[in-house]
């Protein structure tokens, strides 16, 4: 077992008392992430709260033997997704995904996430003709996967001069 794994099974509980969700974990030299979130969204005073229980929890069993720095944090707008569960709750959203190299078709896909089952995703690339088929990546052929956040419809043109034009001669 990893220590990703192990750290895991160490701040689920942690987390599930405090009515939170371990979206990810994340080991690189040095540094420690967890990404936490809860039904509709988690606070800083959520974070704040929980951080000192962790940090105990790991200092007490040392999965990692290494020195790191613990960051706990939400998830974000544009959130990695993992596991079967995250694609599923995420379905009829944008999301960008990375293939493993030798994966048939294009590497990076970006589109809509139109199914997700225990073996895959099905996923609308952005783009397609009407009527084209959903391309199915099983688990194993992505490299990584992300939410994507879209932004609101763009300014119309010409109104943000009129009006910074207007200001200035006030």
């Amino acid at each position: 077992m990893g220590p990703d794994e192990l750290v895991r099974e160490l701040v689920e509980p942690i987390l599930a008392s405090s009515g939170l969700e371990l979206v990810d974990v994340e080991v690189r030299p040095g540094l420690l992430r967890l990404s936490v979130d809860r039904p509709g969204g988690v606070d800083l005073d959520a974070i704040a709260a929980v951080t000192p229980a962790i940090s105990s929890a790991l200092d007490a069993a040392e999965p990692i033997k290494d020195r790191y720095q613990l960051e706990v944090s939400s998830p974000g707008l544009e959130r990695p997704l993992r596991t079967p569960e995250q694609f599923r709750r995420f379905v009829g959203s944008a999301v960008s995904v990375r293939t493993h190299a030798g994966v048939e078709g294009d590497r990076r896909v970006k589109g809509s996430l139109v199914g997700a089952d225990d073996d895959g995703i099905d996923l609308l690339p952005d783009g397609a003709p009407d009527g084209s088929s959903p391309r199915r990546l099983s688990y194993d052929q992505i490299e990584r996967a992300r939410t994507v956040f879209e932004w609101g419809p763009a300014p119309k043109p010409g109104r943000p001069d009129r009006q910074r034009r207007k200001a200035s001669t006030r």
